[in-house]
This record gives structure tokens, sequence and C-alpha cells, in this order.
């Protein structure tokens, strides 16, 4: 069942702190990165301040939190606790460690993690956390970097159901749906089926117009074939009307950590016991853009290595376009200059 919201209207960033009471608990943040910041500054715009912590130096600062010096800092001093991590390895040493989240949680807290991790991860945290009476939410998030600086995000939410609840205002800022899935690890299992189809779509729709192109037909008119027929899917109609004149809307997802979703998806389903007969498609996409050199840059990207593989084609004519026109004999490098995205946090 979903929870449509309408996000709150962002205003002045406030620096005071708000006391603590029972309908403003006090927020935190681990991990500040490409997402986790822009979450964070949407909840800052709110009025309602944060406090955060990220291994890198200046984050926190950056997005608007009051900096703190240690995972355990914040864990203390916050009601709910928000995780923005790259996986279920980082996910587990931050809550594990020593000085980590669980060691330092307490009854009534609730921790909420924003990362696409393994959900068998997520359900043993489950289980330690509800140990110290503390809950454990996870919350898959989709829309990308833009829905997050718009506070339009769509979040997948499994845990208690209660402390779905209290977690409403909080979510708010930065989420224009929720979705409560179920018991814990059923919002990452979720995420972990969505980012499969988006990997799927995205791969898919780059070989197919890498193909078109080769074949001489105009970018823009195939695009708006297959926009009105039933090959439509998100990155016909968002990522491609874009690419094809250059623009490759960096900033998002890297082909690493599209990667990483892929093997999230065949993992969890080997677990369910279902076969994956449709993973060594975007497995083998990725994997090449990974091994021509766009491993950290946009997954959109993966439409120049596999034009790379076809004899240097790109879908977009100009300067910035390094590969051959149709017919040409240019072969790619991978190597093109889309800057290192940031993937740590999402």
């Amino acid at each position: 069942m979903s929870t449509p919201k309408t996000p709150s209207t962002a205003s002045t960033a406030s620096t005071t702190t708000t006391p603590r009471t029972p309908t403003t608990p006090r927020i935190g943040v681990i991990g500040l990165g490409n997402m986790g910041g822009r979450i964070t500054r949407r909840i800052v715009a709110s009025g309602r301040p944060v406090i955060g912590y990220d291994p890198v130096p200046g984050r926190a600062e950056a997005a608007g939190a009051t900096a703190a010096a240690s995972v355990a800092e914040v864990t203390g001093a916050a009601d709910h606790l928000l995780l923005s991590l790259p996986d279920s390895k980082v996910v587990e040493k931050v809550v594990l460690g020593e000085e980590g989240v669980l060691a330092g949680s307490r009854a009534g807290q609730i921790v909420v993690d924003l990362s696409t991790a393994a959900p068998s991860s997520t359900v043993r945290l489950h289980a330690a956390f509800a140990e110290r009476g503390v809950a454990y939410v996870d919350a898959g998030i989709s829309g990308g970097a833009a829905a997050a600086e718009k506070g339009t995000l769509t979040l997948m939410v499994g845990g208690p159901d209660d402390a779905v609840a209290r977690l409403e205002k909080t979510l708010e800022p930065f989420s224009s749906k929720v979705f409560a899935m179920g018991a814990s690890g059923a919002g990452h299992t979720a995420k972990v089926l969505n980012n499969f189809l988006n990997a799927v779509s995205l791969a898919a729709t780059a070989e197919v117009l890498v193909a078109g192109r080769s074949a001489g037909l105009d970018m823009h008119q195939l695009l708006d074939v297959l926009n009105s027929s039933s090959g439509v899917n998100f990155a016909t109609l968002n990522r491609f009307p874009h690419i094809v004149d250059g623009d490759y809307l960096e900033g998002g997802l890297t082909s690493t950590l599209m990667m990483k979703d892929v093997v999230l998806y065949v993992d969890r389903l080997r677990e369910l016991g279902v076969p994956t007969l449709n993973s060594a498609g975007p497995m083998a996409s990725f994997a090449l853009a990974q091994s021509l050199g766009y491993a950290d840059q946009i997954s959109n990207r993966v439409v120049d290595a596999i034009g790379d593989a076809a004899g240097g084609i790109r879908l977009h004519d100009g300067a910035a376009d390094a590969g051959k026109t149709p017919g040409g004999q240019t072969p790619g490098g991978g190597t093109h200059d889309g800057g290192t995205q940031d993937g740590g946090t999402r």
C-alpha cells in the first residue's frame, strides 16, 4: 500500500538546535555524499537541524548539517538516524564496528538505512537492533540525484509499522511517495528488483540505439518511434533524449554501482530460488563499461562502451564526439572525460 505525500515547502535553513520533544526527534545522517548530502540539504531547508558524519571533511557543512567527529557522536545525538552508504559491506562496518551505530544505539531510537543493501544483511541487522529496543527500517530510494534535489524521491520501506509511521515527518522533506512494503528486508528487496529493471532498460536501449545509429537512422526520430510503441521505457523517455544530444546527465549512478545492483539482484533471486534468466545482458554491458574505463562515470556511458565495441560509434555529433559517424572506423577507447562521479553514498 502506498502513501503519496506532497513534499514540504523548503524554508530558510535553520542552524538553531531544536529542543527534543516527542514531536521533534533529532535527526542524524551518516554518509553525506551524492545522495546523502542532497537528502540532508532538503531536511535542513525544511527547518529541521541535522547532525551529520562523513569521512570526507567538509561534506557535513556543505550539506548544511552540524559536523560530528564520529559515527558514535551522531548515534548518541540522533533520535532518527539515517544511513546513506555505498553497500552492505560498508553498512555492516558502520553499524557493527567497535564504536559503531549498534554499540551506541538506545531503546526507542529508529535507524533508517537508505542504502542499496543486500536484504539478507538488512534482516540480520534488524534482529540485532531489535534486541536493544531499536527499530531498524530499510528504505530503498528511487529517483536519483535530481529527485533528491527536488524532494521527490520514492521510498520503498520495510520494517515495523509503528516505526514507519513515526518517520513520516522525517521522510517528508525529501520524498513524495512512501510505499510500506512489509517486514524487514522488504524495502531493500523492492529496491533491488526495481534497480535490475533500470539496468535492463538502460543497457538494452543503449544497444538498440547504437544499432540504429550504425544503420543510419535519425536518433530523435527513432526515439519518437520507441516512445510511441511497445519498446517505450524509462531510458527511452528520460535518458536518451538527452544523450543523443551529448548530455549524459552526469552526476548519477556509476557503472560500478549499477553492476553492484545487478549482482545484488542475482544474489537475492538465488536466495529466493528464482532463476535469473535475464541477468546476463546487463551484467555483460556494465562489465564492458568497467573494462573500457567508464567504471566511475555515470552508468549512461554504457552506450559509449557498446559504441566502442561496435567500432567507435557515438549517438551524437559535435566536438564532444570522440567516436565515429556511421560507417567510420575510428575505435573508441572508453576514456572520454565525463568526470569522476561521486557514487559513494546514494
